[in-house]
């Protein structure tokens, strides 16, 4: 693992840390404001896009390509994806 999949992979546990948070604020009586929904949609984007950077790294390498060569990908294009 190298020194960018690890920040990817620091990257996801906070954004997985947030994305708790807020859930967790979701459940309670007083809900989330529309400041707070806005933001764990972007977390929820943002999760999905780092997941799907992690993976195409990781695949990168294994059939011996330059994974630096992976990039960030539309939310549109990976927001859902079932690996």
């Amino acid at each position: 693992m190298d020194d960018q999949e690890r920040d990817i992979i620091d990257n996801i546990g906070g954004l997985i840390t947030e994305e708790r948070d807020l859930r967790n604020r979701s459940t309670r009586e007083t809900g989330l404001t529309e400041d707070e929904k806005s933001r764990l949609r972007t977390v929820e984007i943002r999760l999905d896009q780092c997941w799907d950077l992690l993976r195409q790294r990781r695949a990168l390498s294994e059939y011996g390509e330059d994974p630096s060569a992976a990039r960030i990908r539309p939310a549109d294009e990976v927001e859902g994806y079932q690996g």
